[in-house]
């Protein structure tokens, strides 16, 4: 019979039926926003169509009286998601909030459906999107206009209320650190970028830029630390490499052992340098310069302006703190050129 699946209806069935977009439908269902009534029709028709049934979510969004937020990630078992996820959590925890998580594991259009509706079909106050990845950039331009949200990354973004890790600034302190130690350039590791470019590869190349040294085309690591052994195997074959800023320190460890493989010494032959601090760089050997960063921090900070928004309250839509240099073991002068 039409309208009868496999499976209980859900928002996006909702949407592809009516012929409307998934946030149309939760506007529908919230009442929170003006939908025009030709699509209201469509919706309402649909849902009778598919026997959809919302849980209590619809009216909870309307009336913000949900004690749940929502976050959403491309990850979360790696060092920087974990963290700033335990930061949202722990904040929320603290003023009675519960924290549910969606990951989003592509871009693909049928991912970010799925994301969203199983966000949206829950009784939620707000959304928080760790915009790391190309994932959590594509999931930050979905969640309906209607319900409050945060992003959290190292990049601003526009017209959105937002906590960062001005990673840009701090990736180009510890270039010119390297350049300070005498070093003619630096190259760069970097890994997956959440846009075209990151803020770690701007300010590296912002770094080298302003002191009139050669920009070299950067590396191109995975998230897997094998990917930076692979390329510090590349980098020994290399003899005018000297200095190495790796977009994280799991790769930098890679990059690290790589070298080692080759025979080369870090950093009496080579200094590398990490991103992050992450708990095992400074047990590494040699112990990892690198950039904290306050992943949980900023996990908290974003959660405050959610819990700001959800309570419709005027104030700051923008949060930003600049990581810190930590000066540890695998940084040094230049050695004279390998030969």
């Amino acid at each position: 019979m039409p309208g009868q699946t496999s499976r209980p209806a859900t928002i996006t069935d909702v949407a592809a039926r009516a012929g409307v977009s998934v946030p149309t439908v939760s506007r529908v269902l919230t009442g929170a926003a003006r939908v025009s009534p030709d699509k209201r029709r469509l919706v309402e028709a649909a849902i009778s169509e598919l026997r959809f049934r919302p849980s209590a979510a619809a009216r909870v969004l309307a009336s913000r009286r949900s004690q749940v937020i929502a976050v959403i990630a491309g990850e979360t078992s790696r060092y920087g998601y974990a963290e700033t996820i335990r930061g949202v959590e722990e904040a929320a925890r603290a003023v009675g909030y519960t924290v549910m998580i969606t990951v989003v594991e592509s871009a693909d259009q049928d991912e970010l459906d799925r994301a969203m509706s199983a966000t949206l079909s829950q009784p939620i106050a707000g959304v928080i999107v760790l915009k790391f990845d190309p994932p959590g950039v594509a999931a930050l331009h979905r969640v309906p206009a209607d319900l409050p949200v945060v992003a959290l990354s190292g990049v601003r973004e526009k017209n959105i209320a937002q906590a960062v890790l001005d990673e840009t600034r701090a990736a180009e302190e510890l270039t010119a650190f390297l350049l300070g130690l005498g070093h003619a350039t630096v190259h760069h590791v970097r890994v997956p970028p959440s846009r075209r470019e990151d803020g770690r590869t701007t300010g590296w190349r912002r770094a080298l830029r302003k002191a009139g040294a050669e920009v070299i085309t950067p590396y191109d690591a995975t998230w897997e630390p094998r990917s930076g052994r692979a390329i510090g195997h590349e980098i020994a074959a290399d003899a005018s490499v000297s200095a190495v800023f790796c977009g994280n320190d799991e790769i930098a460890m890679g990059v690290v052992r790589g070298l080692n493989d080759q025979g080369l010494r870090v950093p009496e032959d080579v200094s590398v340098v990490g991103f992050d601090n992450h708990p095992l760089a400074e047990m590494w050997s040699p112990a990892l310069t690198t950039v904290e960063q306050d992943f949980a921090g900023m996990g908290r900070r974003g959660f405050d302006l959610l819990a700001q928004l959800v309570n419709g309250e005027d104030g700051r839509t923008f949060s930003s703190e600049r990581p810190r240099l930590l000066v540890r073991d695998s940084a040094a002068a230049p050695a004279p050129q390998r030969g």
